[in-house]
């Protein structure tokens, strides 16, 4: 630009930019610039007159950003622009807070809106342990795979040491045939039956159910914990439950057809559903207890998978835990009772037997497995209907009848042939007593307000307990070959429903009782108090009640108009009815 002298401007176009000048404030210089006018040098010749513009009404260049953010109308070493109007350089300083326009949000592109960052989205991605979350079908599969590995490298173990000791005992021909016994002995601890020529076994020890159980147990903990958030809700145990059960009794179906033999013949389809069914249950057992613990402490697992009911089926659900703890324990002094007074038989059986030092070995862990059955037959005995050993034969409170048994120790502690002993008819207190105790836990666990609620939820949970006593009958008992061992164990519906009956009625009984009684204290407590009360009120100083002040009157509005007419209410109007 030129140093001509300008033409001076007009005077109305001054006044204007010199009023908005002073209402838009200049911004501070940029860091680390040369600021000039705060030094005291001179703008560059001609930077004034540019800064002001031109008299023929040109806009002027709109302050409040840097030059170099205009496209490069400024000066590009940093010294700040003039003022507008003046010519003279800006004051340097910090720019006023709350000065200029404010800092506008720059908007998303057309057709994609912004992604939406939090927090939360790490944490979905992430395991209760901190690590990065895995695909919960995966996770199922790997820990199926751990569990039935393991499970077989127990029990190959075990198999390989009897053979070791005694190979001529059908544990198998060589090492192959050793594998396929383990095989066999694991689909036998998920109580999956198997065929041999002389006819079905399915009278299988329900202690070695505790070796797949606890590795599945462990298992399904593992699975939520490495699973996504969004996993670890109610919905989300159903969901690690049948992800680890469908591999694992895939898993079973593929074992039970590689360990077929011409003398011992798997069912693959009672092996899935067997295994099937413990994985969702012991996985899903641990899915829940892990899920229930990632909450808050807990004291033992039971508390904790009982935090994840409602409240009226937790109360219902510890009635029947009171109930089959007390049938289990009738069972096992039945059991234990018989073994001591009988223990001489069992001896002379077992010297019959003439295993060995490692074969006993292997026999006495036959014996611990066959236990959990041994209880279950106990505690049949104590409802009533008691158990067959053999076609023909029962062992029950009314009598004993029995025939030719097979050489085993436990058996030894039958009673002999006959009536039965008058002991044993005080087991037939025992489905009461846990009525009781199941009852009383029902109501203390959650009273009802209604008193002929409570018998009712009391009678659900004896209902229950039936149901449960009807599984495990069922469990514990089933053929041994052909001929008269055919029939072995209780009969399940016979236990269950008798069950049911005893245990609900003396549980609603004692449901009745203990919410009255738990009530009864209410009712005493409030009159106390409002005794209390009365007495402190009475034995308070009277003091006068001033009379409330009358309302004011309604004011009339400030801007209410004095002359505005109003219409009076007719008096002839019509009656409304």
């Amino acid at each position: 630009m030129s140093d001509a002298k300008q033409p001076p401007e007009p005077r109305r176009l001054r006044v204007v930019r010199d009023a908005r000048a002073a209402a838009v404030p200049s911004p501070c210089p940029a860091e680390g610039g040369d600021v000039r006018g705060a030094a005291g040098g001179e703008p560059k010749p001609g930077e004034g007159a540019a800064r002001k513009g031109s008299g023929d009404g040109r806009p002027v260049p709109r302050q409040g950003r840097p030059a170099q953010a205009r496209g490069g109308t400024g000066d590009r070493a940093g010294r700040v622009p003039p003022e507008r109007g003046t010519g003279r350089p800006r004051a340097a300083g910090p720019r006023p807070q709350g000065s200029g326009r404010p800092a506008q949000k720059r908007k998303p592109a057309q057709g994609r809106p912004p992604a939406a960052k939090t927090p939360a989205d790490g944490e979905a991605r992430r395991g209760l342990g901190g690590g990065p979350a895995r695909p919960l079908a995966v996770t199922g599969m790997v820990g199926a795979a751990w569990c039935v590995g393991l499970g077989l490298v127990v029990l190959t173990t075990v198999t390989l040491v009897g053979w070791i000791a005694a190979p001529r005992t059908g544990l198998g021909e060589g090492l192959p045939g050793v594998f396929r016994t383990a095989v066999n002995f694991w689909l036998v601890s998920h109580h999956a039956g198997f065929s041999v020529p002389s006819g079905r076994v399915g009278l299988l020890p329900l202690g070695l159910i505790l070796l797949p159980g606890g590795l599945l147990y462990r298992s399904g903990g593992w699975v939520i914990r490495a699973a996504e958030s969004r996993y670890r809700q109610r919905v989300g145990v159903v969901q690690v439950s049948l992800l680890l059960a469908a591999p694992y009794a895939t898993f079973a179906v593929m074992l039970a057809l590689i360990a077929r033999t011409p003398a011992l013949r798997p069912s693959p389809g009672e092996a899935f559903v067997a295994c099937f069914s413990l994985a969702f249950v012991a996985g899903g057992l641990g899915a829940a207890r892990a899920l229930s613990a990632s909450r808050g402490k807990v004291r033992s697992g039971v508390g904790a998978l009982l935090r994840l009911l409602p409240d009226r089926p937790r109360s219902v659900v510890m009635g029947l835990l009171g109930a089959m703890a007390v049938l289990i324990a009738s069972g096992a002094l039945l059991i234990g009772s018989s073994l001591a007074l009988h223990h001489r038989e069992a001896g002379d059986v077992y010297a019959l037997l003439a295993p060995g030092a490692v074969g006993g070995a292997l026999l006495i862990l036959v014996e611990i497995a066959y236990l959990p059955n041994a209880v279950i037959w106990g505690m049949a005995f104590a409802v009533g209907p008691g158990f067959s050993v053999g076609a023909g034969t029962s062992v029950s409170p009314t009598g004993v009848f029995l025939g030719a048994l097979p050489s085993f120790p436990p058996l030894a502690a039958l009673p002999q042939p006959g009536p039965a002993p008058l002991l044993s008819l005080l087991a037939l207190l025992a489905p009461f007593a846990a009525g009781a105790v199941g009852g009383t836990l029902v109501v203390r666990a959650m009273p009802s307000t209604v008193p002929e609620a409570a018998p009712l939820w009391g009678f659900v949970s004896g209902v229950a307990t039936g149901g449960v006593m009807f599984v495990l009958a069922a469990l514990s008992g089933g053929p041994l070959g052909g001929g008269r061992m055919a029939t072995m164990g209780p009969s399940p519906w016979q236990i269950g429903l008798l069950t049911a009956l005893e245990v609900g009625l003396a549980a609603a009984c004692a449901a009745w009782i203990a919410n009255w009684w738990l009530l009864r204290d209410r009712p005493e407590s409030e009159r106390a108090e409002r005794r209390r009360l009365k007495r402190e009120a009475a034995a308070a100083p009277a003091v006068e009640e001033e009379p409330e002040p009358p309302a004011p009157a309604p004011r009339r509005p400030p801007n209410a108009d004095p002359f505005a007419f109003v219409e009076s209410e007719p008096i002839l109007r019509r009656r409304e009815p």
